[in-house]
């Protein structure tokens, strides 16, 4: 279900596509489930027709949904894709940190201060890799 408050400083387009995005990750909307259309949505929730497509861009932009026009919007298994690379990747750490004998709070320390760093940083302007 989603509630869009009106009295909220959080524009109604991004109480939107929070939700959504929320509901996708704990797979409240699973993977292959259609959206309602912008349209009806926007009606359902009494929002502008733009607003629910900002909202709807914004997760096929974070490839979270994917539109097949005509038929319609559909919650995509990219985000599926996505949490399995990053347990594989994190399944990977573990052995390098248990091979070089690295405690575990040391691990999360430095993964703590990576993910900081990353966030920090916009992919913008984040240096390009070397290759």
């Amino acid at each position: 279900m989603i509630v869009i408050d009106a009295t909220s400083p959080v524009p109604p387009f991004e109480q939107l596509r929070a939700q959504l995005a929320a509901q996708i990750q704990d797979h409240t909307l699973p993977v292959g489930t259609r959206l309602p259309t912008i349209r009806r949505l926007a009606a359902d929730l009494g929002l502008a027709v733009n607003t629910v497509g900002r909202a709807y861009r914004e997760l096929e932009e974070a490839t979270m949904i994917e539109t097949r026009g005509a038929a319609g919007s559909y919650v995509s298994a990219t985000g599926e894709q996505a949490r399995a690379r990053a347990a594989q990747a994190a399944a990977d750490y573990a052995a390098v940190i248990a091979s070089v004998g690295i405690d575990a709070n040391e691990a999360i320390r430095i993964v703590t201060a990576a993910l900081t760093r990353g966030m920090a940083i916009s992919p913008a302007t984040r240096p390009p890799k070397p290759a």
